[in-house]
């Protein structure tokens, strides 16, 4: 039993592997009161592949879950420029093994684990429900001896297939993208996120692109899947979430997808009290989210709730 007062207990700087930079760090947050092991959510925040600063965000996360008995592992994976893809998919393997074989100590449930980020952190999330029994994904850091099998993903406006991204851009938005990255052709151009990440123009090497692809590895059996994303989203198009559900509802795993309408790069709407942003919500197969309840922080619990019953 914890009962700090507190939303929650935290422990900060742990390593799921050798650190390089700030990334393999994790910082582990526990519900204030527990009389049993706890569900899981293992977290990472995107920064477009160009940080090693994943764990930001995890406090957030934290109080709006902890209090309703789950534990926040806030993990960081290697940014593009400190390694390139598949390391950041083996690097969220590695702490959910982490997580894991680590239960016991920390009161963790090892057979309720989901993970969960926002764009390029809701792709790394998509990728490990999406990649599990993938020997080739797995790579060789932290616990070898676990699953890095998980029960429940929670995509937050996360990219799928690169190289569709330019032709569903909004009005106005590869300009301003442009602008951003400093190149002339989107997300097609060397110096774009995905092209860091790959390490080539995504255009030049549509195979390896294709293995960055959650929606290539999407198997029958996979996980439960809540995908959030606004329709107005100016860096990741709306349209790779529609894709990624076709390929869920393909295969037969239960999905939901919530289109908010006017909402941008952004998930701000998890905090708002007041339910004020039009929503268009799409079912899977066996999707496991009701009706049109408000995109919330309670969403997200209940659709966590329902996952990992």
């Amino acid at each position: 039993m914890r009962g700090s007062g507190q939303p929650y207990v935290v422990m900060r700087d742990l390593s799921y592997a050798p650190r390089v930079g700030n990334a393999h760090r994790m910082d582990l947050y526990l519900p204030p009161e527990s009389t049993g092991p706890c569900p899981v959510v293992v977290w990472s925040a995107g920064s477009a592949w160009l940080a090693d600063n994943g764990n930001t965000g995890g406090e957030r996360v934290a109080r709006a879950l902890c209090g309703r008995g789950y534990a926040v592992a806030a993990v960081a994976v290697r940014s593009s420029g400190q390694a390139r893809f598949p390391a950041q998919v083996h690097d969220g393997k590695a702490a959910v093994r982490w997580v894991r074989a680590h239960a016991a100590r920390y009161g963790l449930d090892a057979d309720r684990i989901a993970v969960m980020g926002n764009s390029s952190g809701g792709w790394l999330a998509s990728m490990l429900g999406a990649t599990a029994g993938v020997v080739a994904l797995e790579g060789d850091l932290g616990p070898a001896s676990v699953s890095s099998e998980v029960q429940a993903v929670v995509d937050l406006y996360g990219p799928t297939d690169f190289l569709l991204m330019d032709g569903h851009m909004p009005e106005g938005a590869l300009e301003r993208f442009n602008q951003i990255t400093g190149g002339s052709r989107g997300h097609d151009d060397a110096v774009s996120p995905e092209s860091r990440l790959i390490g080539a123009e995504i255009q030049t090497v549509p195979g390896r692109v294709a293995e960055a692809d959650p929606s290539r590895w999407v198997r029958r059996g996979g996980p439960p899947w809540l995908i959030l994303h606004g329709a107005a989203d100016p860096l990741v198009p709306f349209h790779q979430s529609e894709l990624l559900l076709a390929a869920l509802e393909r295969a037969g795993v239960p999905a939901t997808l919530y289109e908010m309408s006017g909402r941008v790069h952004e998930h701000d709407y998890l905090d708002e009290a007041r339910d004020f942003t039009p929503r268009r919500v799409r079912h899977a197969a066996g999707g496991s989210v009701a009706g049109q309840a408000p995109a919330t922080w309670a969403l997200i619990a209940g659709f966590l709730d329902a996952a990992l019953r």
